[in-house]
């Protein structure tokens, strides 16, 4: 990532990821980059159906596909490769 260039996350808000959890994915990944004080390098935002279905909660992390199994799941990974991405948040 360049200086300046946000990261963008995306989480599917379609029917299945939203009685999966998706919108409580939303919530927490949002809590993270208010703790980390992250928002003005982070952009989150919600996308209708990633087509991918019956496997999980659908997310991105830029153009990297990913599927969690529940809402512990995503947050965990997201700490990792998306908190991790910026190890002075502290």
């Amino acid at each position: 990532m360049s200086p300046g260039e946000k990261l963008e996350v995306t989480v599917c808000v379609g029917s299945s990821c939203h009685i999966k959890g998706s919108r409580e994915v939303i919530m927490r990944f949002d809590e993270l980059l208010k703790e980390h004080d992250l928002q003005d390098r982070v952009t989150l935002q919600g996308s209708f159906c990633m087509e991918r279905c019956g496997k999980g909660i659908n997310w991105q992390i830029g153009d990297r596909d990913l599927t969690s199994t529940g809402i512990e799941d995503a947050v965990e990974t997201f700490t990792k490769d998306v908190i991790g991405c910026f190890p002075e948040s502290g």
